[in-house]
């Protein structure tokens, strides 16, 4: 499949049979994206989400299907006709079976309440985007989306994350907010080791 990382946790999936464009939010740059089967959203931050952007894309993509957790319409204004997921569906896009786990966004505080969180798991482990958790999926990934900065994390919790999970590559993403991403993915990459950590140069289909 080709990987085409549009910044922060917005990641195109292109598996030959269907574009699947997941969580393209306020730090993403999509313009111009088209010809999309579906839009992926894993939860209702504004990070993830841009109801301006993701309308845009649906406009350029007819065809495109819209999915997100439920709770989202509820609570964000602008945010076209979607199709409510939940933990335990799956979805097809011609050939492509998308996989829906998880179900919480990852503790901030105890004070922070929480929210939905889907993570989407395509052809049965080819990738994984576990959105804003570290939820396991339970079976072999390909290629792992990890994230490696943000208010509930620690680069600890993403090395041990990908110690625990195994990918064949991991790709790192949710770096939009940090001033010096290089950073935090030499500390992945060297603690991880051999070779699994690669990350995508912003905009440009990879092969993986």
């Amino acid at each position: 499949m080709q990987i085409t990382h549009f910044g922060h946790a917005c990641v195109l999936v292109d598996t030959g049979s269907a574009r699947l464009l997941i969580d393209p939010g306020v730090m993403s740059d999509i313009d111009g994206v088209d010809g999309i089967d579906a839009v992926l959203l894993t939860h209702k931050h504004p990070d993830h989400v841009d109801p301006e952007k993701v309308r845009g894309v649906l406009a350029r993509s007819r065809r495109a299907v819209l999915a997100a957790p439920g709770d989202l319409g509820e609570t964000m204004s602008g945010l076209p006709r979607h199709r409510p997921a939940e933990p335990g569906e799956t979805l097809r896009f011609g050939d492509t079976v998308v996989d829906i786990v998880g179900g919480v966004h990852a503790t901030v505080h105890e004070t922070i309440p929480s929210c939905a969180n889907l993570g989407y798991l395509i052809d049965g482990g080819a990738f994984f985007h576990p959105g804003d958790s570290f939820h396991e999926p339970g079976v072999e990934v390909g290629v792992l989306a990890v994230a490696i900065d943000g208010p509930w994390l620690k680069i600890a919790e993403s090395i041990d994350y990908v110690r625990r999970v195994a990918p064949r590559v991991a790709i790192p993403i949710h770096e939009g907010e940090t001033l010096d991403p290089a950073k935090y993915v030499g500390m992945l990459s060297n603690a991880v080791g051999g070779g699994v950590v690669r990350r995508l140069e912003r905009g440009s289909a990879t092969r993986l």
